[in-house]
């Protein structure tokens, strides 16, 4: 029934032409095209990782059908992204519609990269009668369809020699022995979710390796040492919480893996990942600011590679420190039936990826819409949660990165390294394509 209902959503949103007019896909389309994409990676309880993966790969596919229609002012970012040098393309005919190419880009490329893919066959099947079934209007979209199947061939090509299809023929990970180790945690107690994420081929940082955070404080049982106060320091909060840090948990919480149990039953709550969450921002963004379809484009291009490159370096130092969730080491040392307000994720502790990643995609965003570009965050409205304002990414990426302690899952240092690493993760981001995306001609 579930599945059901999502084709049902994804056919009646597809947009429409007005009859006798030619095909006018706007800003609004492009977004709502990449929401029935999150929604699918939702219904999958997609990894934030492979979220961020898809994401790149989906926005890159529409940037480089837009470079094929005007190369001058959209240029291809072959020669530029880290092994992205053999894109080839006969340019596309001036009489090429860009939009409608780029809109069938999108689902081609979901369709071809999503487990759930073969879902967006209905969005694709509509839009070909719609547009392509005969007359005057068949032969514009048949141009821009063959566009759109001429450079997503090459971007899934380039997406397969990215590591993500070895992954699975990459030794099992094996839990270390150990009081400071990570371990899995209640409800499920999940394997940990994608240990060699940093054999990923990144898009614009040179390996995995280039940004390394501090090393975390050492585990030390003593009431005096650094990690025993930060471990207090969760506990505390957790007991004593305020209302405005209970809002800001739960807003920011975007667990794909939640689980939750009544009585003897568990059930899981499907939620969109963090990169979900900043690609939402990021189209609330474009529409508040009125950007053009190609600005959108460029904009959702930015953000998406700046998140994938930040989940590749954070689950680098993930998987290399290794280190113990609160929830562990608090029903260890204080007692033993607590437990955070928000459920532990399936993997090591630090650094907090929602501080790398929110705060990597604040630094690309605060360059594309300026430092002090103000809006109202409705992404998590669909889920029960009220709209958040926000004066600026970077106080919108501080709340998420803080929202980790409050919710009991992250420690201090965890949150203020992720922060530095995200920092330096956009910034290089930003050096690398702004200008190619066009945040200096903004």
């Amino acid at each position: 029934m579930k599945k059901l209902l999502l084709l049902a959503v994804l056919f009646t949103a597809m947009p429409r032409a007005q009859a006798g007019k030619p095909h006018s896909f706007g800003t609004q389309d492009y977004i709502r095209a990449l929401k029935q994409i999150t929604d699918v990676m939702v219904n999958d309880v997609t990894s934030p990782v492979a979220a961020s993966r898809y994401y790149a790969y989906l926005n890159l596919s529409a940037w480089e059908v837009q470079s094929a229609c005007q190369p001058a002012k959209y240029p291809t970012l072959s020669g530029t992204l880290n092994g992205f040098n053999t894109l080839h393309f006969i340019p596309a005919p001036p009489s090429t519609d860009p939009h409608l190419s780029v809109i069938i880009a999108l689902y081609k490329a979901a369709q071809k990269l999503l487990p759930s893919g073969h879902l967006f066959k209905m969005n694709l099947d509509s839009m070909r009668n719609k547009y392509g079934k005969s007359g005057m209007d068949a032969q514009p979209y048949h141009m821009a369809e063959t566009l759109a199947d001429t450079i997503v061939a090459q971007v899934i090509r380039y997406a397969r020699a990215d590591g993500f299809t070895k992954l699975n023929n990459l030794p099992r990970y094996i839990v270390r022995d150990g009081p400071g180790y990570w371990n899995p945690t209640p409800p499920v107690f999940m394997a940990p979710v994608e240990p060699h994420w940093n054999t990923i081929r990144p898009f614009v940082i040179d390996s995995a390796q280039e940004y390394k955070v501090l090393p975390p404080a050492p585990y030390d049982t003593a009431a005096t040492s650094p990690f025993y106060k930060m471990m207090k320091e969760v506990y505390d909060i957790s007991e004593h919480p305020k209302k405005e840090q209970l809002d800001i948990a739960e807003f920011w919480d975007c667990n794909p893996f939640a689980v939750q149990q009544i009585g003897h039953v568990e059930y899981g709550v499907k939620k969109i990942s963090p990169g979900g969450h900043w690609i939402g921002i990021t189209g609330i963004c474009c529409e508040k600011q009125k950007l053009s379809f190609e600005k959108t484009v460029a904009a959702h291009l930015y953000v998406s590679i700046a998140l994938a490159d930040a989940f590749i370096a954070c689950w680098d130092e993930k998987y290399r420190s290794n280190r113990i969730r609160p929830e562990t080491v608090i029903q260890r040392m204080i007692r033993p039936d607590w437990h955070p307000l928000l459920q532990t994720p399936p993997f090591p502790e630090y650094v907090s990826g929602h501080s790398v990643a929110s705060t990597s995609a604040s630094v690309v965003l605060s360059a594309f819409f300026g430092d002090g570009f103000a809006f109202a965050d409705n992404s998590e409205v669909e889920f029960g949660l009220p709209v958040r304002t926000f004066s600026s990414f970077k106080a919108a990426a501080e709340e998420a990165s803080v929202s980790r302690l409050y919710g009991g899952i992250h420690y201090r240092d965890a949150i203020d390294q992720g922060i530095w690493q995200g920092r330096k993760v956009g910034e290089h981001v930003q050096r690398k394509l702004g200008t190619i995306l066009g945040v200096a001609r903004k």
